[in-house]
């Protein structure tokens, strides 16, 4: 799945891309408003993630703007901002975003969990591999993360012409040496 993250701060920017790409999304960025509104329509993203506050348009202006373009108006959109007053939380809201989220309310962790919430997508993986639950033909749980061959996860099958392994009793610890006293008496116990 594909997301357009619009944020002006390129530190949080990269710091964002970095997670939500290890989570198996494909990330297309904006640095302002208007950069977002042209790579929107030109690269479909399932989902918007953009900050409020930006140049040249706010994320608000162009949140208006997409809910009133053909090609961008059912796009999911989750806005986040330093603004926590209810009354932006309002507007946001109003102007079709699907979450809002208060910067200084949520860590990273709570942005991914808003993405898949959105997309909709815990239950299927469809943007998380690691969160895919398919099995192979005998029932193993496999994960197709990366781009290699599926590896099969789990316990593995027990042979049955291996005979199992005798316990092995565990090396006797030597005795410790008794601790030197302290200024505070004489130990009773050792570690």
């Amino acid at each position: 799945m594909k997301i357009l993250l619009v944020e002006d701060d390129q530190s949080l920017r990269e710091i964002y891309s970095i997670r939500l790409t290890a989570e198996g999304y494909t990330i297309v960025a904006a640095g302002d408003g208007e950069e977002a509104l042209a790579v929107a329509v030109r690269e479909k993203p399932d989902l918007i993630l953009s900050d409020v506050m930006m140049p040249k348009i706010s994320g608000f202006d162009m949140l208006d703007i997409l809910r009133s373009t053909p090609e961008t108006k059912d796009v999911r959109v989750i806005m986040m901002t330093a603004l926590s007053s209810e009354d932006q939380r309002q507007r946001g809201e109003a102007l079709g975003a699907d979450r809002y989220l208060v910067k200084s309310q949520v860590g990273i962790e709570d942005v991914v969990n808003a993405v898949h919430e959105v997309l909709n997508d815990l239950a299927t993986g469809g943007g998380n591999p690691a969160a895919d639950n398919s099995t192979d033909a005998a029932g193993n749980p496999v994960s197709n993360f990366g781009t290699g061959a599926p590896a099969t996860v789990g316990v593995a099958p027990v042979n049955p012409t291996v005979p199992p392994m005798a316990p092995v009793a565990p090396e006797p610890t030597p005795a410790s040496a008794p601790l030197p006293p302290t200024e505070f008496g004489t130990p009773t116990a050792s570690i």
